[in-house]
């Protein structure tokens, strides 16, 4: 691919939660505009920590991370958002105290005041299931629910790249479909999307390229399809009972 749309660039990054403990050990991987990438590998690998990094919530000691050409390592998660990175966390990925509205506030927390709720009416066009509950707690929401919410409040500043930690996770296979087809959807309007994901063969399935962790290092990387062929990528990570 040219390097020329080359949105982000993680190169050999060391770094973990303590001191002296790495979990990344080398970590590096390419995502260029508009595609959809997957990161899968077995528990322990690195995976929602890689994600962590990239996003500015764990400081790599070593190595650079690019956003569109410019080193945010060091930066605070608030500016990266203002660089045009988008984030879904695992867990905590909601204010569960505020209504679903004023989550989508928040998800506009530096600026779109002209363009706010034109924002909001897209994102309620995108994900319709919540329009009926826009005034509820959003933790009264299910799983799903909350998941989609999630989506739609890191959408709402229109970022260029979305990193996505484990969206499938713990959620109905009904909404799994409906959660995998949103992001379909997202990468086809144009916006990169990280996918960190359990759910490997789904995930693998539907992107353009794909990364397998072992030990907070890309141990595999290239075409999604290739990968799902690949018999050692299958042996070693996908397993004969994988989903």
């Amino acid at each position: 691919m040219n390097s020329s749309n080359l949105v982000l660039d993680v190169q050999e990054i060391y770094g973990g939660y303590i001191k002296d403990l790495d979990i990344l050990q080398g970590a590096s991987m390419k995502v260029h505009a508009g595609e959809l990438v997957t990161i899968v590998g077995p528990n322990g690998a690195g995976k929602s920590t890689l994600a962590k990094a990239i996003f500015g919530l764990v400081t790599p000691h070593t190595g650079q991370i690019l956003f569109n050409g410019q080193n945010i390592v060091g930066l605070k998660p608030d500016r990266i958002v203002q660089l045009g990175m988008g984030y879904v966390p695992q867990i905590a990925n909601v204010f569960r105290s505020l209504t679903i509205d004023e989550n989508l506030d928040m998800g506009a927390f530096i600026g779109l005041e002209q363009n706010l709720r034109a924002r909001k009416g897209e994102m309620y066009d995108r994900f319709p299931a919540l329009v009926p509950k826009r005034n509820q707690s959003a933790g009264t929401l299910s799983g799903g629910e909350r998941q989609q919410l999630a989506m739609a409040k890191a959408l709402m500043l229109n970022p260029t790249l979305l990193v996505l930690d484990e969206p499938s996770a713990a959620l109905s296979p009904i909404m799994v479909t409906n959660v995998f087809e949103q992001i379909q959807q997202i990468r086809a309007e144009g916006t990169a999307i990280i996918l960190v994901e359990q759910n490997a063969r789904q995930a693998l399935k539907m992107s353009d390229r794909g990364y397998v962790l072992e030990s907070g290092r890309d141990r595999f990387e290239g075409r999604g399809e290739d990968l799902l062929n690949d018999p050692k990528v299958g042996e070693l990570y996908l397993g004969v009972t994988s989903h």
